[in-house]
């Protein structure tokens, strides 16, 4: 199909080849969406038609349903810059499956900037009038009712892996870890255990979350973070300091009693890489999937205890800057405490 593609004046045109491969076209598709493929393609055609290519713009890995791509947004500044008034593709599908976007692009943002953009398998071609231009929305349309069919069926294998038991996650709680042939199954980290148990041992003697937090930080205990740094695993956020709020979160979780708990939050939809936290009751909790780390009346004792700290704590103060004061390092809201001494002291915290 795309040899019909003519193009005149070629010496007028600075080209940029964008090329794009998802996970989901690895798995679901063969060789023919490579990036290698695509780049063979993309450069016989100009090859063949005289064309000057500046440069290619390669996305490997990345959704079409998303438009945030490190080498698209390059492109777009290219074509800001001037630098590019072409753009091929393989197929529509390459450029973007979000109808909305595609579309933007297409009928507002290229035309307005002097781009042609040519899609070689679809013979699609905004430098001239054709019938395939003008089915081109609904080409969009199917690119996308294809990323979202794509989705349900991910989030089916997920879900029924949950049902079952099965760890989906990338990295194992704290206190566990993830053998490579067993890549569903936690294993408990015996260096790492010890810690957790301490916690639960300070949290079932009453001591508060804070408290507990202070003591690790105290005796330089590494943060799961760090800890999960220096075992080689990829952080996306480090935390230097315990935190009560951790400590809270693992005297919370049924994980370390041998229970598989996910689900907790889910995204938006398919197009969003927005997270939104599940109610518990939705929550998918799977009993005895894994050797536990705390024997269970140890944990519900915790758990009366923590329990029962929140319930008779009493509000003495309501401070005018509460919820307005950030740590300039880790961003996190600051809290007033009061500390006992001769003379009453607040600290932020």
């Amino acid at each position: 199909m795309y040899d019909n593609i003519e193009i005149y004046n070629s010496a007028n045109y600075k080209v940029g080849l964008y090329i794009r491969l998802s996970k989901e076209d690895l798995k679901d598709k063969n060789e023919s969406e490579s990036i290698s493929n695509q780049r063979s393609l993309l450069r016989r055609f100009a090859k063949n038609k005289g064309l000057n290519i500046i440069n290619e713009y390669i996305d490997d890995g990345i959704s079409g349903t998303t438009f945030d791509r490190p080498a698209f947004k390059k492109l777009i500044n290219d074509i800001e810059d001037k630098k590019i008034n072409m753009i091929i593709t393989k197929d529509l599908s390459r450029l973007g499956r979000d109808y909305i976007e595609v579309g933007h692009y297409l009928e507002k943002y290229f035309p307005e900037h002097r781009v042609r953009y040519i899609s070689l398998l679809d013979g699609i071609d905004t430098g001239i009038d054709s019938i395939s231009n003008d089915i081109t929305p609904f080409k969009s349309l199917l690119n996308d009712m294809y990323a979202k069919d794509i989705s349900n069926k991910i989030k089916s294998v997920k879900r029924n892996k949950q049902d079952l038991g099965l760890f989906i996650g990338n990295k194992a709680p704290f206190g566990y870890k993830l053998d490579k042939n067993y890549p569903n199954k936690l294993f408990v980290d015996e260096e790492a255990k010890e810690i957790i148990k301490r916690i639960f041992e300070k949290a079932v003697l009453g001591k508060s979350c804070r408290q507990i937090a202070l003591e690790l930080n105290k005796e330089n205990i590494l943060t799961p973070s760090k800890y999960a740094l220096n075992h080689g695993l990829k952080v996306a956020k480090i935390s230097d300091k315990w935190s009560g709020t951790r400590i809270r979160e693992i005297i919370l979780n049924e994980v370390y009693i041998g229970n598989m708990v996910q689900g907790r939050m889910k995204k938006l939809n398919y197009k969003s890489k927005k997270n939104i936290r599940l109610p518990k009751v939705e929550w998918k909790v799977v009993k005895n999937t894994h050797e536990a780390i705390i024997p269970k009346e140890i944990f519900l004792k915790a758990n009366e205890m923590l329990s029962i700290r929140e319930k008779t704590r009493v509000k003495t103060h309501d401070y005018l800057l509460k919820g307005y004061i950030y740590c300039h390092e880790c961003k996190k809201k600051l809290s007033c405490t009061a500390v006992k001494t001769r003379k009453r002291k607040f600290i932020l915290s």
